[in-house]
């Protein structure tokens, strides 16, 4: 399917609805390792288009975002059951273990401005390139957000990518 570049704000809203559920996938490294995110943000910063997303320490993916720091950022159709069972299988399954696209049944395509592959049956992908990565710090944190979202530790980096571009199928 040929895809045609959108304005990066023009999906916003679908973006949203689906980081709640679903989810998105995020993928990264050569590869493009997908996993599932459900916090994340779109804005600007420093005068340029960001998405911002959270990854643990403790996922196979962090090491490949801190080799390459590109990223792409898949949108699920909404209502899409199949889609729904394959970002729930990519968030439940780890890419040390094998491969993810082959085990949640999703195909990948290369990406159009980086080296990182999109999901090919999402009808949206963002791809963008590091910005900046920064740490969340405990000490900083809300102690309600400490408290139920880490309990155990094993707090986020937040990775800033400027969006080089989105696309939609066209």
């Amino acid at each position: 399917m040929s895809r045609v570049a959108i304005d990066p704000f023009e999906s916003l809203p679908q973006v949203m609805q689906q980081m709640k559920r679903p989810g998105l996938l995020l993928t990264c490294g050569k590869e493009g390792n997908p996993i599932t995110i459900g916090w994340g943000n779109v804005g600007v910063i420093w005068g340029k288009p960001v998405f911002s997303v959270l990854v643990r320490p403790s996922r196979y993916s962090f090491g490949l975002l801190e080799e390459n720091g590109d990223f792409s950022v898949s949108i699920p159709e909404a209502g899409d059951s199949a889609m729904a069972k394959a970002v729930a299988w990519c968030g439940s399954h780890s890419g040390r273990d094998g491969d993810k696209w082959a085990g949640a049944g999703i195909s990948k395509e290369p990406g159009i401005t980086i080296d990182i592959p999109y999901v090919a049956e999402c009808p949206i992908h963002y791809e963008c390139r590091r910005l900046h990565v920064n740490d969340i710090k405990e000490t900083t944190l809300d102690r309600n957000v400490a408290t139920t979202h880490y309990p155990d530790g094993d707090l986020h980096r937040v990775w800033w990518g400027e969006i080089l571009g989105a696309w939609k199928v066209g």
